[in-house]
Formats: structure tokens, C-alpha cells, sequence
């Protein structure tokens, strides 16, 4: 307690309190609106749609280009020239199937197109394949030549036999490389019978049940009895030797019926023995060609260029997404059927 000089009590005095201070009250944030909210959905699905649509369009015209490639064939310069004066290789290559024969027919179609080309190289090197696209090759050759009148000259490189020596045989000549295999005039046929590892080995029973009694001739599931192998000798193998006889001794002059079925034994010819024995005409390399059309066409100079395909992701992954390792009832088919071909069987 506090007293004065006269021992008076004195309260102190009193300090006031400061009153609080009121301060304004932070604004409540708003709320953003429910329009804006949809709006704002609206806008991120158009672009999430917008973007599948544009992805969609990007594929759709890759496989578009894609599929268009396949007839199409680029010019390589082989050696130059005057563009106004061309002559076009065409390369037949492996194992002759259809889709050879296709390609074939694409190019010499492109060919068919250019008014500057005087003349065309069909470059081979093939041991054969199958007896229909071997025979469409020739055929188209020979249409070419009938169509546009200008000179096809075949060129043998490595080995071009059978089947191979059949597709050159459309042209009016051939010059073939110093080690060039060629000739083996023939058919082959081929097929594996099943009938021990089937029955013996996997317990299998095939049940064949059929109309007629030659209709499973020849069948994987039996050896062939000797009527049997008549019965393919007389219905397939002699009649396609023998259109494979006609049209050498039509194509080869001077040789006749029975000079080609003298040499159609089968067997093979190194390039200076197919020249004896008029099977070819020359030996050389690829200027040898490239001079001999010149020649045939009156001509003294010409750019040389070679047709093929551009680069295609359906080629490589397959088309449009098929597997190559693909296998089904046509593919175990084919493999189990006899297979009747212009095949030689010796590789170089």
C-alpha cells in the first residue's frame, strides 16, 4: 500500500488497459463458380480428344503411306547418262514365289510408264520356285517386249537355273557372268510322308475319308505306290516338262524340241558350256549387258538406273501388323502339301 507525506493512504494510480483493437476480418475466399467448373472440364476433354483424334490421324496416314509404297520403286543411278535416254535394271532374286512375280510386274509396270526408258536389264539370280510365278514372270517379259517394242536383255549373276533360267528365257538375249550357273531344264517334286512318326512313334491315327480314290494322291500319310507315282509323272510332271522344253526351244533359236530335251536332263551348265550349247549368248558382267542393250536399241549412250523399293516399316514389322512367325491351317498346309516347282537344288 502507498501512503502521502501526511500518512494519508493513496491508491496508484491506475493504468488503463488498452481496449483491444479490432481488426477487419480476412475476406472469405469465394467460391469459384459451378459454370466455370464445367467450362473448365469441357476445355480438358476437347483437348484430351483433340489430341486421340490428331494421334489417330498421324497412324492413319502413316498406313497410308505406307500401303502406297508398296507400288512404288525408286530410281538408284547406276551410271549416268541422258536422263532423255534410260535403261532400267530389274532384279529377280532368291527363291521365285509370287510375291517375286508381283514385284516383277510392278516394275516393269513403272517401266511401262517412263517414255525415256529404251530398254530394260532383268537381273537374275534365282535357283527357281514355283511353276505358276516362274510362268508369270516369263509371261510378263514377254508382254513388255510385245507392248513397248523396246529390248529386254537378261543378265545371270551367281546362279540362275530352273526356274530362273525359265524367266530368262522371255528375253531376247542373255549374257551370263564367267561363274554363272545356269540350265537344270526339269521339275522337281517334293513331300514328306508322315506315316511312321505319326502312327509308330506319336500314336496318331489319321482317318481320311474321300470322294474318289485317287483324291488324296499323293497323301503325307502313306508312301506312294508305284500306280501312284505314275499317276503324278503322267498328270503333273510331264506336262509341265514339257512347257518348260516348248518354251526354251521357243525362246533359243536355232535350238529345236530336240536339242532343249537333250540338254533337259536336269542338269546344271557353267556360262562358257551354256554358250556351247546356245543355252546363252555371251559372257560378260554388267557393262557386257548394259552394251548389248545399247546395241539393240540404236543407241549410243544411256543413263542406267536401278528400281527399289523405299524403306517401309510394313515390310519390316510385317504388314500391318501380322506376325511373320504366324502359323495357321493354310500355312501348316502349304508345308505339309507335295510342292511341284522349276527348283534347282544345288546353291552357289
Amino acid at each position: 500500500m502507498d501512503f502521502d507525506q501526511n500518512n494519508n493512504f493513496s491508491q496508484p494510480p491506475v493504468t488503463p488497459v488498452p481496449e483491444p483493437l479490432h481488426l477487419p476480418a480476412a475476406p472469405k475466399a469465394k467460391r469459384p463458380r459451378t459454370g466455370w467448373k464445367i467450362l473448365g472440364g469441357i476445355v480438358v476433354g476437347l483437348s484430351i480428344l483433340g489430341n486421340i483424334v490428331l494421334v489417330l490421324m498421324v497412324v492413319g496416314l502413316f498406313m497410308l503411306f505406307a500401303a502406297g509404297q508398296q507400288d512404288m520403286f525408286l530410281e538408284q543411278v547406276v551410271r549416268s547418262g541422258p536422263r532423255t535416254a534410260k535403261i532400267a535394271i530389274i532384279s529377280l532374286q532368291g527363291i521365285i514365289d509370287d510375291r517375286q512375280a508381283r514385284d516383277i510386274y510392278k516394275q516393269l509396270r513403272t517401266a511401262s510408264k517412263d517414255p525415256h526408258i529404251k530398254g530394260l536389264i532383268i537381273r537374275i539370280d534365282s535357283p527357281g520356285g514355283t511353276i505358276a510365278a516362274s510362268d508369270e514372270i516369263y509371261n510378263e517379259i514377254l508382254m513388255y517386249r510385245h507392248d513397248q517394242r523396246k529390248p529386254v536383255v537378261a543378265f545371270m549373276r551367281g546362279i540362275a537355273a530352273s526356274g530362273g533360267y525359265y524367266s530368262s528365257v522371255a528375253c531376247e538375249k542373255i549374257i551370263a557372268e564367267p561363274t554363272t550357273i545356269t540350265g537344270s531344264i526339269g521339275v522337281i517334286m517334293g513331300y514328306l510322308v508322315l506315316e511312321n512318326l505319326l502312327e509308330d512313334k506319336l500314336g496318331i491315327q489319321p482317318v481320311i475319308v474321300k470322294s474318289g480314290e485317287k483324291k488324296d494322291w499323293p497323301s503325307s500319310f502313306h508312301p506312294p505306290t508305284d500306280e501312284q507315282l505314275k499317276y503324278l509323272q503322267d498328270k503333273v510332271i510331264t506336262p509341265a516338262y514339257d512347257r518348260f522344253v516348248q518354251i526354251v526351244a521357243d525362246g533359243r533359236e536355232p535350238l529345236n524340241l530336240a536339242d532343249v530335251k537333250r540338254l533337259a536332263d536336269g542338269g546344271i551348265f557353267a556360262a562358257a558350256e551354256a554358250r556351247d550349247e546356245k543355252l546363252i549368248d555371251d559372257i560378260g558382267y554388267l557393262d557386257k549387258a548394259i552394251d548389248t542393250v545399247l546395241s539393240l536399241a540404236g543407241i549410243e549412250n544411256a543413263q542406267v538406273v536401278e528400281y527399289r523399293k523405299p524403306f517401309s516399316f510394313t515390310e519390316l514389322f510385317g504388314s500391318y501388323g501380322k506376325s511373320i512367325l504366324r502359323i495357321d491351317r493354310t500355312s501348316l498346309f502349304e508345308l505339309a502339301a507335295p510342292q511341284v516347282m522349276y527348283l534347282c537344288t544345288v546353291n552357289q
